[in-house]
């Protein structure tokens, strides 16, 4: 015998239907997808007419669902409009990798990454207002802002996405696609941006103990439930995503933020101790190629750092990869960099720094990147990090870099360790500037040698992306460094006085060879250098400041894409043409538009006799090199 439809069954149907058109869809999913209640009014209709209702009520639901959404039916059209818009069949962002080199893929197609990324504390739709004009000044593309856990789970178990409908919307307005950054169990160290339910239970969320038995105000890696609470949180971040950004305005979740500890090599709780004294994981030993042993026996002086290592990369995984279950969005973790020639030992220990990418590797094989945060500003240390960062297993994108004038040219130099992407940070007026490590003030003046870099390659940043995935890439900074003021770190020792002083005495006495670079193309050599006269043969003196740059793609064997700043190009033959004579057969200026080259006009005389000099204007130049037999 059918029983008939209860009131409260009948108003649990129409509010539901109410609940799920006329509120934020996300409430509804918080609703429906982490149901932990029994209570009726939390949930899903489907639930309630499955589990409740025989086949006759569920057309007597039928008719009550049709009236409710006439009642409902501006709310239910605009929702239903908005998805639909939304909706897309785009493919997912991806990092692809062949042959050790990389092309991170939107919408199908390379794409370089010009980023822009804000101050910590611009992460509200209130200061949104202060960042879109920077992002335009400097023809961003990219948009790297903090999602912050205490932001979305202030209270636990119930979340907010309203600054993600605000960044989202936006974003698609000013067509700049997003990087979000997961500022959660860890910042730089520690667990500011964690909710407080989160930061203030340490009994049950640990900090890290050192060994003298005080606690720092940095995450254990080993405490499971601040995993699972980190974790639950950033999937509901990536459902999210998955319902809402169908049309993937966001192209990349950076997992946490710096991770890593100051002031002790790992947690030395007893939880941690017991650990450990424990064998290292076959999975590590393994892919290092080690002995099996306990972290002491295998690692030695290193144990301390390593163990901790390993642990953060494991927590890290784990919230990646469930967060890829969800959306497979890229994901990548960013580094407080220790310096590559005097590392010291006060660095972040446990976050990627150098001397344990390998180890990371094994640890979080979900990262697709391990992206550089760099604040060194002389160029000798820079090179040596775009280096290490750049690797066959490691595609380089410069997830920060100081955004004062020296650190501008830098550019060039990452796009020529074949990287796909470059953000400098603190761009927004929000009223903050972190000098020492970028520019005292943020200003026109201060976005300005960003701006020309992104301005000289967004309207063929895709075909260069293409051209460093496909082809060979060359691209090369002013070497000499023209900044006077001295620069510390309070995270990292920099490169020694002795060797910038050698560096300067260098310059000058052989001032035109520091400012000559020498490029290997294949059949024929470039030589590249910086603050020279146009015309006739005066040797290089640099610019003032520091900030010429090359970049070089090949075309073909004889055939090469060009485009610098301040900097002269020249073309020579390898010795490969031994006993040949050579000619530049064409110099052609032109632009892209759609990915095809629009051919503007021949360059020759006096605009090639001496090398092809490239001023503060923008010039792209094709080239094209002769040999024949004399």
């Amino acid at each position: 015998m059918l029983k008939p439809l209860s009131p409260i069954s009948i108003n649990v149907i129409l509010l539901r239907i109410c609940d799920i058109n006329s509120l934020n869809y996300q409430t509804y999913l918080d609703k429906v997808n982490f149901q932990k209640t029994e209570n009726i009014m939390t949930k899903p209709i489907s639930t309630i007419l499955t589990n409740t209702l025989q086949l006759s009520r569920v057309v007597v639901a039928g008719l009550l669902i049709g009236a409710t959404l006439s009642a409902c039916q501006s709310t239910v059209l605009t929702s239903v409009e908005q998805k639909s818009e939304h909706n897309s069949s785009k493919p997912l962002p991806q990092i692809v990798s062949q042959n050790g080199k990389h092309a991170f893929m939107v919408d199908g197609k390379p794409f370089l990454l010009l980023g822009a990324q804000t101050n910590n504390s611009a992460n509200y739709p209130h200061a949104l207002q202060d960042v879109w004009p920077v992002v335009k000044d400097m023809h961003a593309n990219l948009l790297a802002i903090p999602v912050a856990w205490e932001q979305i789970e202030p209270v636990e178990g119930q979340f907010d996405f309203s600054f993600l409908d605000a960044l989202i919307k936006e974003a698609r307005e000013n067509n700049v696609r997003l990087n979000l950054l997961w500022f959660a169990t860890w910042k730089n160290n520690a667990p500011h941006y964690a909710p407080n339910w989160v930061k203030l239970d340490n009994q049950r969320f640990p900090r890290v103990v050192k060994k003298d038995g005080d606690t720092l105000n940095s995450m254990s890696p080993l405490g499971k439930n601040t995993l699972e609470a980190d974790k639950k949180a950033f999937l509901r971040l990536m459902a999210y995503l998955r319902d809402h950004d169908k049309g993937h305005q966001v192209i990349m979740v950076q997992v946490q933020n710096e991770v890593g500890t100051y002031g002790a090599k790992r947690d030395f709780s007893p939880m941690a101790q017991a650990v450990f004294e424990q064998a290292v994981p076959t999975e590590l030993t393994s892919g290092l190629g080690v002995k099996n042993g306990t972290w002491t026996e295998v690692f030695a002086k290193d144990a301390d750092e390593f163990f901790h290592a390993w642990h953060i990369g494991r927590y890290v995984e784990t919230i990646a990869s469930a967060g890829k279950a969800v959306k497979n969005l890229p994901m990548n973790v960013n580094v407080a960099l220790r310096n590559p020639f005097h590392p010291g030992d006060g660095y972040s220990m446990g976050g990627p720094t150098d001397n344990v990418i390998d180890l990371w590797k094994i640890a979080a094989p979900s990262i697709d990147m391990i992206s550089p945060d760099i604040y060194f500003r002389d160029h000798k240390t820079v090179s040596k990090v775009l280096e290490l960062y750049s690797r066959a297993d490691n595609a380089l994108y410069v997830s920060e870099i100081g955004n004062d004038q020296p650190y501008a040219r830098y550019f060039f130099s990452t796009l020529g360790e074949q990287g796909i992407g470059f953000a400098p940070f603190g761009m927004d007026y929000t009223d903050y500037a972190n000098y020492p490590l970028g520019a005292k003030e943020v200003n026109a003046a201060t976005i300005a040698p960003f701006a020309e870099n992104y301005k000289l390659m967004a309207p063929w940043a895709s075909e260069w992306a293409r051209l460093s995935f496909e082809s060979e890439v060359w691209g090369v900074s002013e070497p000499v460094d023209s900044f006077g003021e001295k620069q510390s770190l309070w995270n990292a020792k920099l490169t020694d006085e002795s060797v910038s002083e050698q560096q300067k005495q260098q310059a000058k006495q052989d001032k035109a060879k520091a400012l000559t670079q020498h490029l290997d193309l294949g059949l024929w050599d470039a030589e590249v250098t910086y603050g020279r006269k146009m015309f006739w043969i005066d040797p290089p003196v640099g610019n003032s400041p520091a900030s010429g740059g090359a970049l070089i793609a090949k075309l073909s064997d004889n055939e090469y894409l060009i485009t610098a700043y301040r900097a002269r190009v020249e073309f020579l033959p390898s010795a490969e043409l031994a006993g040949k004579k050579y000619i530049i057969e064409r110099v052609e200026e032109g632009h892209f538009e759609d990915g095809k080259w629009v051919f503007e006009r021949v360059w020759n005389g006096d605009q090639t006799d001496w090398g092809l000099n490239f001023t503060s204007q923008q010039h792209i130049l094709k080239v094209k090199m002769a040999a024949y037999q004399p």
